[in-house]
């Protein structure tokens, strides 16, 4: 599966950088719709899947819908499920909703937000770890209580990143750095524009960490325009 989880972020960059319209992720792979490692590296790649019509105002096709759909419905969090996962799933939710109507953030109707007690709580490591696990979430326009949560510790999130880049970690910093790309008080010192590129030619091989950085750098490009 995780050659499948490769694949698919790998055309998702692709169509971070340019390419037309609409944006056909299961029309740009040898993989199956109808075969579970397709389905459940949807489910790893999360809100990512929709990346392109989300952070480049791409249009999604019925056939990616329909297997965004099948993923969130196949693979719902569990009882006793960790944030991370239930955080996943309502990315998933909030951009298949964005993607439908235009507007942020899920419709979940009665469902309450996953928690984010654990964002104020834990450690700035442990916390760092975390959010790279949610680096789709992390994404201009899309408020969530999860964004609320992380703007309150933008300098611990930095020295989370730091690390991260120290330590080589370049999936957990491009994660990292994806959040501090659309997150308010972030240190100048940091230098995060540079970061972002070290871990791109770094890291880049890994076509998760090539999502991650595009992501990040289309957030500051928007910010910054």
């Amino acid at each position: 599966m995780s050659d499948v989880v490769q694949e698919f972020a790998s055309v998702v960059v692709l169509a971070l950088r340019g390419g037309g319209d609409p944006f056909d992720l299961l029309g740009s792979v040898l993989s199956r719709s109808d075969d579970p490692a397709t389905v459940a590296a949807v489910r790893v790649l999360g809100a990512d899947a929709f990346a392109p019509c989300t952070l480049r105002g791409k249009t999604p096709t019925d056939a990616d819908v329909a297997l965004v759909e099948g993923a969130v419905g196949a693979f719902p969090p569990k009882p006793g499920a960790s944030s991370a996962s239930a955080w996943s799933h309502w990315g998933m939710r909030a951009a298949l909703h964005r993607v439908r109507t235009g507007a942020p953030g899920p419709d979940l109707g009665p469902e309450p937000d996953p928690e984010t007690g654990w964002v104020a709580s834990e450690p700035w490591q442990r916390m760092t770890h975390q959010l790279s696990q949610l680096a789709a979430l992390a994404v201009p326009g899309l408020p969530s209580p999860l964004a609320a949560a992380v703007a309150k510790r933008p300098v611990d999130l930095a020295r989370g990143f730091v690390r991260a880049v120290r330590r080589r970690d370049w999936l957990q910093a491009a994660g990292a750095g994806r959040w501090l790309a659309v997150t308010e008080g972030v240190p100048a010192s940091l230098g995060l524009d540079g970061g972002l590129d070290l871990i791109h030619h770094m890291g880049a091989a890994d076509a998760r960490v090539a999502l991650q950085v595009r992501a990040a750098q289309l957030a500051r490009e928007g910010a910054s325009g």
